[in-house]
C-alpha cells in the first residue's frame, strides 16, 4: 500500500497521483511538482489515502512544496500572460492564412514553455507560425491539436438540458458512448435530440445505462408472445421500461382487444427473433440458386449423353458414301458423267495413236506421212501402231474399270475445272507430232 494525493491541474481535468512526503496536505490547498511539462502548480482533490500498488503507475513522484503566496501570485500572473499570448497567436493565425482554431493558451509554471491549444480539420503546417511566436515570447512553443469533445470541455457551455454541460464540470474522463445504449434507453434516433454541445452522442447516456439493462431483463421486447395469469396469450406492441408495463394484442374468435399488464403479471412463451425476416428471404434465395444450379447440371448431363449416343452410331466410310451417292444420282446425272468419261478415253487414246504415228515416222528416212496414208505407205508401223493403240486403250478400259468410285469421282472434277474449248484441243493435237519429231 501506498500513501497518494490527487491533483489536478485544470478544472474538472484529470487527477494524477503524487507522494505527499512528509508534508501535511489538505484538500482543496496548492501544491508544487514535477511533471513531464516541468514544474507545475495543481490544487489538491483527494485526501491522503492508502491505495494498492497495482493501480499506481511507477514512478510515483512526489510533492516538491506546498504552495506559497509568492506560488499563488506567480500562478494568477501566468494566467494573465496567458490571455495575452492568446490574442497574439490568434492574430498570426490571420496573417498566416491558417486554417485552425485557437481554443485556449498557458504557461508552466516555471515561465519555460507556452502550449497553445488548437482545433483543425486536418493537419496544419504551422511552422512558420512557431517561428513568429518564439521569436515574440521568446521561450518554448508548444501547438497542440485537440478533438471536438476538449474542446468543449475547456470552453464549457449549456447543455439540452439548461444545466452546464458534464464534461466541464465534474467529468475527468471521456466515457465511451454509443448509439445501442440510446436503443436501450427508447429515446429517439435523432441526432438532433441525442447530441451533445459537441456534436456527438451526449456523454449522460452512460449515466443510466445500467439501470435501463436492469429494467429490460424484467419485460419481454416487442414482437414476443406472452401470456398472462387468465391464460390469454397475444403479441406485444409496446413496452414501458420505466413503468414496468406492456401493451399485449390479444386475438379471439370474437374480437381483437389491446391490454396493458405490468411485467410480474405476463409469462414469455415465445421470444421474437430478431432479423428473422431477413433470415427467411435469404434462406428462400440460397433454395432457389441450388434449384437452378441443379437444372444447371442435369441440362449439361443431358446434353453429355446425347452426344455420346451420336459418336456411337458408326458412319458409313467415304468410298461406301460415294458409291451411295453415285447410285442415287438421277439418270441424267449419271449419263451425262458417263458420256464425259467416254469422251475422256476417247481422246487418251487419240493421243496414243499420234504419239506412236510420229515415232514411226521418226525411225524412217522421210517425212511422216499423214494420218490418212499411214496404212497404206508403211504397213508394218500401222500394225504397230494399232496394236500399241488398241493396248493402251484396253489397258485404260480395265484402269477405269477397276478404279473407285472415289478415284473416278476425282478425276472428272479435275476434268471439269481444267477442260479445254473443242478449237484448243484440236489444236493441241495437231502440235503434238510436230514437237514430237
Amino acid at each position: 500500500m501506498t500513501n497518494i494525493i490527487g491533483v489536478r491541474f485544470r478544472h474538472a481535468g484529470k487527477i494524477y497521483y503524487f507522494d505527499p512526503d512528509e508534508y501535511e496536505i489538505s484538500r482543496g490547498s496548492y501544491v508544487i511538482v514535477e511533471t513531464a511539462r516541468g514544474i507545475e502548480i495543481g490544487r489538491v482533490v483527494m485526501d491522503p489515502r492508502e491505495v494498492d500498488d497495482a493501480n499506481i503507475t511507477q514512478p510515483l513522484r512526489k510533492v516538491i512544496r506546498i504552495a506559497t503566496e509568492q506560488d499563488n501570485a506567480r500562478r494568477t500572473e501566468n494566467d494573465q500572460q496567458a490571455k495575452e499570448a492568446f490574442s497574439v497567436c490568434k492574430k498570426k493565425i490571420r496573417e498566416h492564412g491558417l486554417e485552425m482554431k485557437l481554443i485556449d493558451t498557458e504557461y508552466t509554471f516555471d515561465h519555460k514553455k507556452l502550449v497553445f491549444y488548437f482545433t483543425a480539420d486536418g493537419r496544419v503546417d504551422f511552422r512558420e507560425l512557431i517561428k513568429d511566436l518564439a521569436s515574440v515570447f521568446k521561450t518554448r512553443i508548444e501547438l497542440r491539436q485537440i478533438g471536438v469533445r476538449d474542446e468543449t470541455k475547456m470552453l464549457g457551455g449549456i447543455g439540452v438540458c439548461g444545466r452546464p454541460v458534464c464534461c466541464s464540470t465534474y467529468l475527468s474522463d471521456f466515457i465511451p458512448v454509443s448509439i445501442k445504449m440510446a436503443k436501450e434507453q427508447n429515446l429517439s434516433l435523432n441526432p438532433t435530440k441525442i447530441s451533445g454541445a459537441c456534436g456527438r452522442l451526449m456523454c449522460c447516456l452512460k449515466n443510466e445505462q445500467e439501470t435501463y439493462e436492469y429494467l429490460n431483463k424484467q419485460l419481454p421486447n416487442v414482437g414476443d408472445i406472452v401470456e398472462n395469469e387468465e391464460g390469454l396469450s397475444g403479441e406485444v406492441q409496446t413496452v414501458n421500461i420505466l413503468k414496468q408495463t406492456v401493451r399485449v394484442l390479444i386475438e379471439t374468435e370474437d374480437e381483437t382487444t389491446v391490454e396493458e399488464m405490468t411485467a410480474d403479471q405476463i409469462n414469455i412463451l415465445e421470444r421474437h427473433k430478431k432479423g428473422a425476416r431477413r433470415r427467411k428471404e435469404r434462406d428462400a434465395r440460397a433454395e432457389q440458386e441450388q434449384r437452378q444450379a441443379a437444372a444447371r447440371e442435369q441440362a449439361k448431363e443431358r446434353a453429355a449423353e446425347r452426344k455420346n449416343r451420336r459418336a456411337k452410331v458408326q458412319e458409313p466410310s467415304r468410298a461406301e458414301k460415294t458409291e451411295e451417292d453415285f447410285e442415287e444420282r438421277p439418270a441424267k446425272v449419271r449419263t451425262r458423267t458417263g458420256n464425259a468419261d467416254a469422251a475422256a478415253r476417247s481422246e487418251q487414246t487419240d493421243r496414243q495413236q499420234k504419239h506412236g504415228q510420229s515415232a514411226a515416222a521418226g525411225n524412217g528416212t522421210g517425212p511422216a506421212p499423214a494420218s490418212g496414208k499411214s496404212g497404206a505407205g508403211n504397213p508394218a508401223a500401222s500394225g504397230r501402231s494399232g496394236a500399241a493403240n488398241s493396248a493402251g486403250s484396253v489397258k485404260s478400259g480395265e484402269e477405269a474399270k477397276n478404279a473407285g468410285p472415289e478415284k473416278q469421282e476425282r478425276r472428272r472434277r479435275r476434268r471439269h475445272r481444267r477442260k479445254p474449248s473443242g478449237d484448243k484441243s484440236a489444236q493441241q493435237a495437231k502440235q503434238e507430232p510436230q514437237q514430237n519429231a
